[in-house]
């Protein structure tokens, strides 16, 4: 997680600045923002990290922005911070995705809690579109025939004989064979379990 960066958004500089000395102490990474506009012009995506975020910000408070950044597909974990929310708005952050949600004053340590679990999971969800992005390519590299012929073999895992394949696609067992050699080939892959397990990245 050495790599990893806390962004901190809090349109109080006291807050912003008290909370980056301490936890660039603790030697975390830390890029502290005044507001949501700030941090969206200037946060880069393939930074891994989470968003340290407060609730009750003028123009675009911390829902709106956790708002705006599912719908734009930014999937930075948040951990939220707030002075003045209740329990509806910590509801609604949770159901949005947020790690956690924090009352004003909170102790150093919950935060530093949070900020590691919210590491981890922008390290699984990274790897884990990592790994999709790769299946993807993979089966881009298939040809029409091919792409059908794998595809039948994921819906029927269990019957995959040539002869049924052929009579299926209505071409012959050896050019089923061909087909099968190069999708195996192309995918990197051995078996038909393999297959389905690769289709799932794609399609979980």
């Amino acid at each position: 997680m050495t790599n990893s960066t806390v962004f901190l958004v809090d349109d109080e500089a006291e807050v912003r600045m008290t909370l980056s000395r301490a936890l660039r102490k603790r030697g975390f990474t830390v890029e502290a923002f005044d507001s949501a506009n700030s941090f969206l012009k200037q946060y880069n995506p393939d930074l891994p990290g989470c968003l340290v975020l407060d609730y009750g910000m003028p123009e675009i408070d911390g829902l709106e922005l956790q708002s705006l950044m599912n719908k734009a597909k930014i999937s930075l974990p948040i951990v939220f911070i707030s002075g003045h929310g209740g329990v509806p708005e910590s509801v609604q952050a949770m159901k949005a995705g947020a790690v956690d949600f924090l009352e004003k004053p909170f102790r150093q340590y919950e935060l530093v809690a949070c900020i590691q679990t919210a590491f981890e999971r922008d390290i699984e969800m990274r790897q884990k579109a990592s790994e999709q992005s790769d299946a993807q390519a993979r089966f881009e590299r298939l040809t029409s025939r091919e792409k059908e012929v794998a595809i039948f073999m994921m819906k029927h895992p269990s019957n995959t004989a040539s002869k049924e394949i052929g009579r299926a696609l209505d071409i012959s067992p050896r050019t089923v064979d061909h087909h099968r050699a190069r999708i195996l080939e192309k995918l990197e892959i051995g078996s038909v379990i393999e297959l389905v397990e690769l289709s799932h990245r794609v399609m979980p």
